[in-house]
């Protein structure tokens, strides 16, 4: 009992890391530690608590049957430790230090440099760590404080800020005109190159409600990061489709058929709510906002 009420909490950590990656190595590098520390750390948290966590499987290792009771548990523990460090966060009356913004690539890429630039302008002792990814991350577990998504989120105890729409638009490369021509009707369309996603239903899903009837086969070049795949439709390998903004600020990429009733991607602003009272936080939130809801469409 004694050994139960002394767990040190960076062993529920390795317990929590090795059942959620299935393995010590993908364990490891997520908590950014090396495999033998990884193996010793569950090694410990099975001895602590007295039972037997893991099985070894040929590619990893998997639950048992008590690993698989106590998993919850751990979970809650974890849950709580980062709503501990969210609150305990939410009181730094700074406006200096750390704010980690997630949006996607494209965003990233393209939208965001100009606002970051203003942000530090007025703002000089606050450093921004900009995450360019895809994958949604988890406010709650601090893997960003700002995420600019083009979807409402539903997690609890976030709060957000819808911002307003940005325009898709269809566009191709100067030379891919030159080339193939613009197509002309819906119906023409069927005979040009696109440049699609791989796994990513979107563009699919889009065109299928437009009365196309295709699967991804029908896209001869996909990539699903979206700033690669812009980078494909710019070389001229088809055409594609990106926001409006994006595509008209570039000289060299040609709008196709703009009177097509294309989506609006809805843009929201988002962070844990515990971080509402956070002085450094909650002003890049709003000067995010303010940048960002300058370029919105609708």
């Amino acid at each position: 009992m004694n050994m139960i009420q002394n767990l040190d909490w960076t062993l529920i950590q390795a317990f929590l890391a090795v059942a959620e990656h299935g393995s010590l190595s993908a364990a490891a590098r997520v908590l950014g530690v090396s495999q033998p520390t990884m193996g010793r750390q569950v090694r410990a948290a099975e001895a602590a608590l007295g039972v037997d966590l893991f099985r070894r499987i040929r590619r990893g290792l998997e639950l048992t049957d008590t690993g698989e009771t106590l998993l919850p548990a751990a979970r809650a523990m974890s849950e709580a430790a980062a709503r501990l460090a969210l609150l305990a966060e939410g009181q730094d009356k700074s406006l200096s230090g750390v704010v980690r913004i997630t949006a996607s690539d494209i965003v990233a890429h393209h939208l965001l440099p100009q606002i970051i630039a203003d942000i530090r302008q007025k703002e000089p002792y606050i450093e921004l760590e900009i995450i360019p990814t895809n994958e949604s991350k988890n406010l709650l577990f601090r893997e960003s404080d700002i995420a600019v998504r083009m979807y409402r989120p539903t997690q609890l105890d976030l709060i957000a800020r819808h911002l307003g729409g940005m325009r898709i638009g269809m566009f191709a490369s100067r030379g891919y005109v030159a080339r193939k021509g613009l197509p002309e009707s819906t119906k023409d369309i069927m005979r040009h190159e696109f440049v699609g996603y791989n796994d990513d239903p979107a563009i699919v899903e889009g065109m299928r409600r437009m009365g196309f009837r295709l699967d991804k086969h029908f896209f001869k070049v996909r990539c699903d990061q979206q700033a690669v795949h812009w980078q494909f439709v710019r070389a001229g390998c088809g055409i594609g489709f990106t926001q409006e903004r994006i595509g008209r600020a570039d000289p060299e990429m040609v709008q196709i058929m703009p009177e097509l009733p294309l989506p609006v991607l809805p843009m929201w602003l988002t962070a844990p709510e515990a971080l509402r009272t956070n002085p450094r936080i909650r002003r890049v939130f709003d000067l995010l906002a303010e940048g960002l809801g300058d370029m919105v469409d609708a």
